[in-house]
């Protein structure tokens, strides 16, 4: 009988591992450094890990379900990637080549869906099957599962949603070359973006003026305070990220948003203030989606990589 699961998080500068129950209990956890280059396999480490973890515990290997790793690129069905840069990773059969140094059964997937898929299983999204992760740090990243499976596409690249378009008036690039990306605006830099602008084209007083290095936690913290500019500000922000997110409301029907990253320590004053403008862009039941907070933070993603291994056990 299998009992037990492993999750890898793979990232660019650290592996963030996990040992699971089958029922999904934490029983530890630990990091690795991520080593790239030529003279390492970042693989055979997590092998080598797992193996010592195993060790540890006196546990054997045909009680384990497996392993699940997430990796920062998009994946392929296969458990193929075509490339990771933060790796160094081009074209890798990630999948058979981790079945081969661990002796288990592996399963793949990119990091924002596993991140996704740990906060249906055991966090914001418990208790739903229809869950929409959104990720908002540095970027705009997302996970989309539709009845309890991850959606990542025939390319790998289900669940990007930070590249969506929702300005085509925009005149400014987006990092990924495109104009009008939600990442543009929803993401804690985008946020910046448009305070600066919004800054430089008024003389209202604020607070913010006096901030030595704007950033997206000032102009949350100013709003909760009641700056009327920066008020204003959050709710353009939101109302942006409602619109986004209503594209995805009529393709996916999720039962729960659930936001996390950097900017989501904000707390309700995004998950009301989207889910007010939310209703004016969705119609009919979708305006009872629900919003809620990632609460799994680093961890998400070793919750998620242990689900999905379980699951395709």
């Amino acid at each position: 009988m299998k009992k037990y699961a492993f999750g890898a998080d793979i990232g660019g500068t650290t592996v963030k591992l996990g040992l699971f129950t089958v029922e999904g209990e934490l029983l530890d956890k630990w990091e690795i450094p991520t080593r790239t280059g030529g003279e390492y396999d970042i693989l055979q480490d997590v092998a080598d890990s797992c193996r010592e973890k195993m060790e540890q515990k006196g546990l054997s290997a045909d009680t384990f379900a497996g392993i699940g790793i997430g990796v920062p690129g998009p994946v392929r069905e296969d458990g193929s990637v075509d490339v990771c840069v933060n790796l160094g990773w081009g074209k890798k059969q990630v999948r058979d080549e981790m079945a081969a140094a661990l002796g288990m059964a592996v399963a793949v997937a990119n990091d924002a869906n596993v991140a996704a898929l740990g906060e249906m299983w055991q966090g914001g999204g418990k208790g739903y099957e229809n869950v929409v992760m959104v990720t908002l740090g540095t970027g705009v990243g997302g996970g989309i599962i539709v009845g309890g499976k991850v959606i990542s596409g025939a390319h790998g690249y289900g669940g990007e949603i930070g590249h969506m378009c929702i300005n085509t008036h925009e005149t400014e690039y987006c990092n990924c070359g495109k104009k009008g990306c939600l990442e543009q605006y929803a993401s804690a830099t985008g946020i910046v973006r448009m305070a600066k602008k919004a800054l430089a084209a008024s003389e209202e007083d604020t607070v913010l003026r006096r901030a030595d290095s704007l950033t997206a936690k000032d102009v949350l913290d100013a709003a909760k305070f009641g700056d009327a500019f920066a008020v204003r500000l959050t709710e353009e922000f939101c109302r942006r990220l409602a619109r986004g997110l209503s594209f995805i409301s009529c393709v996916t029907d999720p039962d729960i948003f659930v936001i996390g990253g950097g900017v989501s320590k904000a707390g309700e004053i995004i998950t009301k203030t989207v889910e007010k403008h939310f209703a004016d862009f969705v119609f009919g039941s979708q305006k009872d989606t629900k919003f809620g907070l990632a609460i799994l933070g680093n961890d998400a993603g070793i919750y998620g990589c242990a689900k999905l291994i379980i699951e395709n056990a």
